[in-house]
Parts: structure tokens; sequence; C-alpha cells
């Protein structure tokens, strides 16, 4: 580690959003003597600071490391601006821009007076500047307030440093909560977790107060466990003994019932929660049931006039040698003459087909060209790779819903909102069932009334990682256009991948999924062989021309025997084998050049999504001195450079969870079934995995533990009140 001082001389580039920096730093003194030679020469430098002040004295802490494109950098992770103390120094900073009122020749006379105490003097009183001969009462107000604005920040961040958070974590607060930051540090740091994870704030707090029962702590942690039990069950509120019962399991917090209660009542008086007869609410769950019964409400009271599309789309279907099967011909039309519609179907029966139809049939009706479908129509889906298939299947733009409303990863929030909407007129939204109460309140804020809303999806696959119920809440309520598509169109006479779903959906297994068919088969072993048996199957399959691009391997979990972690590393050596090639190790994990990889989180700035699959085509090992490393990605022609430290946020993808594969469909699935997988195979779970499924499906294991697995209800009920708010909302309109 090495310590520079100078003087940042300008900027290169300069975030104000998260304080990142690539600036020109002209260097005064080093810590090392073999870094000598910088002495007085200019280096670029790359870090974070908050309070950027350019030509002032700095010291700045890191190391020095290569890049590919800009050469020599020094990259920095901590910094602190130096205080004047030699008294040329000081009349240099008094009668700098940074100090409004005080030329040269009054600097002198203050240096002369206080000499190199001058600074610390005026901060603490501002009167002994009266002293100083010429000093007028005006000007020894400036040079005060300057001095207290230039120093303000600084203290602030060291504040926040010393209380244990990283410069970056500093940043982050400081951008944040500026305004209202030194309230927040002296009551309840607790407040700061928008922007710095529970567990790490948690710690902090501890650290600095020791006290795991402080009131602060309690109802922080209560906070928390609501978070908890949204994100592992799905429940949008809670009851108030299962709250009380989770503090005690997750923070070991025992408290007496009636404290409690008083401190859920102190949490509702401060709009962290909301208490609605017997259920709990996080704030922000609440208001997002609300907008999203409020935002129906609006679009559907705008009546459209009905059109009669029969004659329309019995020439489409001449012109496009399709025939169109009676529930498809309604999907088609009551999507066109209604303000929301819901279109919901298994796999096989048809969903894009209808997508194609309705765009079609709305871009002939008003006459649009190819500049004005994007200014009229968006296509939209939760994952990357479902907003790739329906722009494949549409041949017109499609995107993520985070892209389409603008999500900013450093401040985790949308541009587009209720104060800056975009303007399409028909949103297809695909995939609807992985969608949250958060985000689909999002996309409402983010539209106008006038829209027509088509909501595509399968209300029987696995539901969204975040809380809620949304697809099925809103069929549920009965109150708009909804068309479940129920037939199947064969891929062949022998097929089955598709019936498949239906029997696991309906819960009514034949002895059919033990059979081979043109595209299934199920091949009974012992849990001992899975391993094996997935290996063979993978070779034959590449001796026919099959290539990791085309076959995908699913499970339920990452851990065990024949959990996903392990098959990873077996489908490593079979698909990419060491060549000698370059490669990289992150934890126990090395990643190689040609290696499948799956995104685990959302990165906007770089247009990839949780979900999207891509390979590995560089792994650049930046020389000697410096030893950086950089790993290119190719995600279906998206080029995107990541360095190592990011590598936490990728994993092998040979194999991936079922519920990382929703959402996509592969051509060939292999799909492992075993007694170790234990709770994690349950009716949706399966019914999502069989589906993904294109062209064939493999299954692997014990058909007794598969038709188990296809009669567990588990994670089938969440608590949401969206279907009431939304019968609340209508009803009140209709009276």
């Amino acid at each position: 580690m090495s310590i520079l001082e100078g003087k940042i001389k300008s900027t290169i580039y300069y975030n104000e959003t998260n304080s990142y920096l690539v600036a020109l730093f002209r260097i005064s003194k080093v810590s090392n003597e073999e870094e000598s030679n910088y002495l007085k020469k200019t280096i670029t430098i790359t870090g974070n600071v908050l309070d950027l002040k350019l030509e002032t004295p700095i010291q700045i802490e890191g190391e020095f490391i290569y890049h590919e494109k800009f050469g020599n950098q020094f990259k920095f992770n901590n910094y602190e601006y130096i205080t004047p103390k030699e008294n040329d120094d000081i009349i240099e900073f008094l009668s700098s821009s940074f100090v409004k009122g005080c030329g040269k020749k009054t600097a002198e006379k203050i240096v002369a007076v206080f000499g190199s105490n001058t600074l610390e003097v005026i901060r603490k009183n501002k009167f002994a500047l009266d002293k100083v001969e010429g000093v007028t009462e005006k000007t020894r107000d400036k040079i005060y307030d300057s001095l207290i604005n230039y120093t303000k920040s600084s203290d602030v961040i060291l504040k926040i440093k010393n209380l244990g958070f990283s410069i970056e974590e500093a940043g982050k607060i400081y951008i944040k909560y500026k305004d209202r930051i030194e309230d927040i540090l002296e009551n309840n740091l607790y407040l700061l977790n928008e922007v710095i994870e529970f567990k790490r704030l948690d710690s902090i707090f501890l650290n600095n107060y020791h006290d795991a029962y402080d009131k602060r702590r309690v109802k922080a942690c209560i906070i928390e466990v609501m978070k908890a039990i949204s994100m592992n069950l799905g429940d949008i509120y809670y009851h108030s003994s299962d709250v009380f019962s989770y503090l005690d399991k997750l923070f070991k917090i025992q408290i007496d019932y009636e404290v409690f209660q008083e401190y859920l009542q102190e949490l509702e008086t401060e709009l962290f929660i909301v208490r609605d007869e017997e259920r709990i609410y996080l704030q922000e769950y609440y208001e997002s049931e609300i907008v999203i019964a409020e935002s129906l409400q609006k679009i559907e009271e705008k009546r459209v006039n009905p059109d009669d599309y029969t004659e329309k789309i019995q020439q489409m279907e001449e012109t496009l040698h399709i025939t169109y099967n009676d529930d498809q011909i309604k999907a088609i039309a009551t999507s066109l003459n209604n303000n929301v519609s819901i279109i919901s179907g298994g796999p096989g029966t048809g969903k894009t087909t209808i997508i194609k139809a309705i765009i079609k049939l709305y871009i002939d009706k008003y006459k649009l060209n190819n500049y004005n479908i994007i200014e009229n129509i968006a296509l939209l889906a939760p994952t990357g790779r479902a907003a790739k298939k329906m722009s494949l299947a549409t041949g017109l733009p499609a995107q993520t819903i985070h892209r389409y409303l603008k999500w900013n990863k450093e401040s985790n929030s949308f541009g587009v909102t209720e104060n800056n909407k975009n303007y399409q007129k028909l949103i297809i939204v695909d995939e609807v069932s992985m969608i949250d109460s958060n985000l689909f309140a999002s996309l409402l804020k983010g539209v106008y009334s006038y829209v027509k809303l088509i909501l595509v999806g399968d209300f029987n696959q696995l539901p969204s990682v975040g809380p809620g119920l949304v697809l099925n809440d809103l069929i549920d309520s009965d109150l708009f256009n909804f068309v479940s598509l129920n037939y199947i169109y064969r891929q062949s006479e022998n097929s089955y991948i598709p019936y498949l779903a239906r029997e696991i959906k309906n819960k009514d297994l034949t002895e059919e999924f033990l059979s081979k068919k043109d595209d299934y088969n199920f091949i009974a072993v012992d849990s001992k062989n899975i391993l094996e048996t997935i290996k063979k199957i993978i070779e034959a399959g590449i001796s026919k021309g099959y290539d990791e691009n085309n076959l995908q391997v699913l499970a339920p979990m990452y851990k065990g025997e024949n959990g996903i972690d392990n098959l990873n590393k077996m489908l490593c050596n079979i698909f990419n084998p060491h060549k000698g090639l370059k490669e990289i190790t992150y934890g126990d994990v090395t990643y190689k050049i040609g290696d499948k990889v799956l995104q685990l989180v959302n990165d906007a700035d770089n247009n990839v999504f949780n979900g999207d699959i891509g390979f590995i085509t560089k792994i650049d090992m930046m020389g000697s001195p410096y030893k950086k490393e950089m790993i290119t990605i190719d995600f279906d022609g998206n080029i995107v450079n990541i360095p190592k430290k990011d590598l936490k946020n990728i994993r092998h993808a040979y194999a991936i969870t079922i519920h990382k594969s929703q959402g996509s469909e592969f051509d060939h699935v292999i799909m492992p079934i075993t007694y170790q997988y234990g709770g994690m195979l349950y009716n949706k779970i399966l019914y999502t995995g069989v589906s993904r499924a294109k062209k064939s499906l493999i299954i692997i294991g014990d058909a007794k533990v598969f038709y188990k697995g296809v009669m567990n209800d588990y994670g089938e009920v969440r608590k949401t009140t969206l279907k009431m708010r939304l019968q609340e909302k209508f009803i009140h309109k209709d009276k």
C-alpha cells in the first residue's frame, strides 16, 4: 500500500451519483523510496472522492495498477485533505478561491497575528479576526463562513469513517443523506439501510454502542425480520405473532410482548409500517398494492369502443397460413378491445402466436410505421433472456422492465416515475408470474392511464422471487379481461413435454411419464449414479453435435452430491476441459475462457440482468508488477468487461437452478430428481422446470420422488391483499 501527497489538478471524469473520480494528480511527496521517481510528476488517479476540491493539498492511499487501455494509474481507497500547517501554505489557502473576502495582503496580516494556528483559531472563534487590522465585520464573516463550509464535509466524512465505514460506504451515505446526515449519525445509524445492507449496519452499530437491546436496534431488527419473511415466503403482510417469533429466531432478541407492541406502535407512527386490522405491512409493500389497485382502476375506467376483429383475424389466418383456435381468437380480440387484459397458458398453448397477432392488428389499425411503432408499443419482460425471446418471436425490440424504467444501480431507483412517465400506448408484458408487487407498482407509476396493458404469463409457474402474487391475484379478482389457453399444439404425434406439464399442474400424473417419447425420456437410476448418467447423456449428445448452447441441466438446489455446484464441476470438465488457456480463480471456483456463466444480479449499466447466460471470451492477466485481471463475457452479443472482484455476481451455468431458468427456454433439458433435494421438489418447481424444455426433456432419478414432488403443494400460499385492494377499489368506484 502506498501513500501519496499532492494536489488534484483537473478531472478527467467525475460521477456525482457515486463520487467516482478519474483525475490528474500532481505528486509532492511519496511514502516509499522506490516511488521517488514519481515526485513532481503528474499521474492519473482513480477512486471515490465525495467533496471534490481541486488544487488542494490531499493525501491518498492505494496502489499503482496497470489499465489495459489507459496504462499506469494510481487507484486509491482512502483520502484525507491536508490542513495547511506552514505559514506560507496557510497564506496561499486563505487567499485561494475557497475562501471568500480574503486577498493575499489580508491573509498575510491574519497569519502574522495567529501564525501556524490561524485556521484552528478562526474555526473556534470568528471574532478572533477582529484583532487583525483592516478586517471588517463583513470580511470576518465571509472568511469564517468559507472556512466552516470548506471543512464541514471533510469533518462529516471523517466522522462516518471513524464509525467504521469504508470510504466507498461513506460516499454512498454522504451522497444519499447529505442534508440530514449528521442527525442520522447522531441518532439512528439504521436509517442508512437504503444504501448499506443491514448486516453491515448492525455490526457497526454494535461495535460503537455495544447494546444488543438498544431500542433503535430492536426496532431495526423488527423491520429486518419483516423483510426476511417477505423474501423467504413472498408475503406482503405479516401477523404480529410471527414477527415476534422470528425476532428471537433471527436475532436472539427476547423482549416482553407488550414492549414489542409498543415498538410496533412507534414504527407505525414513524411511517415504517402500516397496521390494518390484524395485518402488519412494511410501508413500501402496503403502498405497492394500493398503487397497483389505483393505477389499474384508472386505466380500466378509460373505456374503449370495441371493434369487430372477426374479419381481420380471418384475413390474417389466410395471409400467415395459420388457424387460431377459439381461445386464441378470443384472446386476440378481447385484448385489443380492453384496457387491461390477462392471457395465461402453459407450454405449447400459443402465447407467443397471440402476442404476434395482437401487435400486427394494432399496427394495422393505427397505421404505424417503423419509427412510431417504438413510440407507441413497448414489449417488456422481467429478465433479459425473456425479453430476447420476445424480441426474436415478434421481430420488434423488447427490453427488461428495469431498463424500460431506467433503473439506476447506484441509487437503486428508477428514472421513469409518476413524475417522469413513459408514453407508449400499448404495453405487452411477458412472464408476468415473475413480477413482484413492488416492480409492478413501479411499472404502473411510470406509464399513463391511457395505456392498453396486456399481461401474459403462466400462473402455474413459480411465483416471483420478491414478495407478492401479482398475476394470480389479478386473475382471482375477476375484474379484468382474462383468457386461459388450454389447447396444446403437438410438436409431433408422439410428443409429451406440454402434456407432462399439464399433468403436473393438475396433479394428475399418468404412467405415461415413465414411457419414452419423441421428445421425452425418464431414466430411473439410483441417486449415487445420477452424475455418471448425466455425464454419459451429455457425451452422447456432444457426439451428435449438441453443445452447451443447446443443452441445459436444471436442478433445484446448489449444495449436495447432486447439487448444482457439484454438477457444474463435472460439466465444466466435459464441455470446456482445460486446454492451457488463461483461467482465473475466485474463491473455490476456477473460470476458463469458453466457460458458460450465469449473471446473478441486475446490471442496467451494462444491459445485463439476473438470469442472463453468457460465455467468457477473454481473461486479461495484467502483467507485472500490477497484476490486474479483467474478464470479458459475451451475453448474446452484448460484450461486458468485469473486474475480478465482480466475479461474485456470476456462476457457472452448465447447470442452473430452476428458479434462475424461469423466463428462459432451452432446446434440450436434463433434470435430475433425487430424495436429496428434499422439500425443494414441489409442484410449481417441477412444472416450471419441465416447461423450460423446448425440443427434448430427460428426467433422471427416482420416479417415486418425482411423483411425491408433483403432489407437494409447498410454497403455494402467500399472504397478499392485492385481490382485496382491487375489489375494494373497483366496487367503491362503481358506487
